[in-house]
C-alpha cells in the first residue's frame, strides 16, 4: 500500500477516532432520517423556505451515508481502503456535500431576512417552485466544484493524517495550478456563503430588536417570540461555524507550511477533520426543539411588526378599526395570545 494512505495515528487512536465515527454517523442518520420521514409526511402541509431544511437535512444525511463507512471501516484497519480510486470519491462527495450544506444555510439566511418584517398578506413570499429551482442551482453550482479536480484544476488527496481524504491543501505551494484553485473554491465556497450567513442572521436580530423597541411593551410574550427565533438562527449558524471553523484553520496552516517538515501532528490535524463531521449531528436537534412554534411565531411576529410600524400612521378612529380587525384575525389563528397585548 502506498505510504500516504498509511495512517500516521497509533492503532488506539485509530480504534476511538473509529468509534466516535460510528456514534456521530448512528445520530446522524437516525435524526435526519426522522426529519425526512416527518418531512415527507406532511409535504403538503411544507411552506416552502421549509424546503431548504429538507435540502440540508439530505446533505447531511448523504455524508453520513456515502461517506462515514469508508471513515470507520479505514479507522479500524489502520489504513485508507481502495487507494487513489476511493480517496477520489471520498473528496467527491464531500466537496458535492459541504459546499451545498454552507450555500442552503446562505439561502435559508438571505430568505429569513427578506421575510423578516414583511407584511403577512402583501409582503416578501416565496413559491415551492421558485425554492425548488435555488435548491437545483446549488446542488447543480456544488456538483461543478467538485467535479474540477477531476477534469485538471485543483486535486483530491489524503489528510496529513492518512485516514480521510479532501482537497490537496498541500499542492498550493506547489504549482500554480493547485494555488488558484484552492483561492478561488476558498472566496466563491466558503468565504463568501460565510459573511453572507453572518450579515444576514445579524440583519434578522437587529429587524427584531428595532421592531420591538417601537413596540414599547414589557409583555414577557413579546420577548419570547424575539429571543427564541433569534435563538434559532444564532444556533443553526454559530453551530456550523463551530464545527468547521478549526478544519479551516488547520487546513490553511498545512496549505502554507506544507514544506516543513513535521510542521503539524497528525492528531493535531485529524481532530478538527473528525469534529467537523458532527455537523452532521445537531441540526435535526436544533429543528426539533424550534418545529413546533418557529413558523407559527414567524408569522405572529410578521403580524406584530407590520401593525406596529403602521400603528402611528393611522387616524384614531382607523387606528381603533385597525386593531379591532387584527384582533379577531389572530384570535382565529393564533388564540388571542400576542396581538392584543402589544396592540393593546
Amino acid at each position: 500500500m502506498d505510504e500516504k494512505y498509511m495512517s500516521k495515528l497509533s492503532p488506539t487512536v485509530d480504534f476511538w477516532a473509529g468509534i466516535y465515527l460510528v456514534i456521530v454517523a448512528v445520530l446522524s442518520v437516525f435524526g435526519n432520517g426522522v426529519v425526512l420521514v416527518r418531512a415527507v409526511g406532511r409535504f403538503a402541509l411544507l411552506k416552502s423556505p421549509e424546503l431548504l431544511t429538507v435540502n440540508l437535512a439530505l446533505t447531511d444525511i448523504g455524508m453520513a451515508l456515502s461517506m462515514y463507512p469508508l471513515s470507520i471501516y479505514s479507522c479500524f484497519n489502520h489504513a485508507w481502503i481502495g487507494g487513489d480510486r476511493s480517496c477520489l470519491y471520498y473528496g467527491l462527495m464531500g466537496m458535492i456535500f459541504s459546499i451545498t450544506s454552507i450555500m442552503t444555510l446562505a439561502v435559508m439566511g438571505m430568505i429569513r431576512f427578506m421575510v423578516a418584517g414583511s407584511p403577512p398578506k402583501t409582503g416578501v413570499k416565496f413559491q415551492r417552485r421558485t425554492i425548488g429551482f435555488v435548491i437545483s442551482g446549488i446542488w447543480l453550482y456544488s456538483g461543478l466544484w467538485a467535479v474540477l479536480p477531476l477534469m485538471g484544476w485543483g486535486s483530491y488527496g489524503p489528510e496529513p493524517f492518512g485516514i480521510s481524504c479532501s482537497i490537496d491543501w498541500t499542492g498550493y505551494e506547489m504549482s500554480l495550478n493547485h494555488s488558484t484553485f484552492i483561492i478561488a473554491m476558498s472566496v466563491l465556497c466558503t468565504f463568501v456563503p460565510c459573511l453572507v450567513i453572518l450579515f444576514t442572521y445579524f440583519g434578522i436580530a437587529w429587524k427584531l430588536h428595532r421592531a420591538y423597541q417601537s413596540i414599547q411593551s414589557n409583555d414577557l410574550q413579546c420577548r419570547s417570540v424575539e429571543k427564541k427565533i433569534t435563538l434559532m438562527a444564532l444556533m443553526i449558524s454559530s453551530g456550523f461555524f463551530v464545527a468547521w471553523t478549526p478544519y479551516v484553520v488547520v487546513s490553511y496552516w498545512s496549505m502554507f507550511h506544507s514544506r516543513e517538515k513535521g510542521h503539524m501532528s497528525p492528531v493535531i490535524s485529524m481532530l478538527p477533520c473528525f469534529f467537523a463531521k458532527s455537523s452532521t449531528v445537531y441540526n435535526p436537534f436544533i429543528y426539533f426543539i424550534f418545529q413546533r412554534t418557529s413558523w407559527q411565531e414567524l408569522l405572529r411576529l410578521q403580524r406584530l411588526m407590520f401593525c406596529c410600524f403602521h400603528r402611528g400612521n393611522l387616524p384614531a378612529e382607523g387606528r381603533k378599526l385597525g386593531e379591532q380587525m387584527v384582533k379577531v384575525s389572530d384570535s382565529t389563528n393564533f388564540e388571542n395570545k400576542t396581538a392584543e397585548t402589544c396592540l393593546g
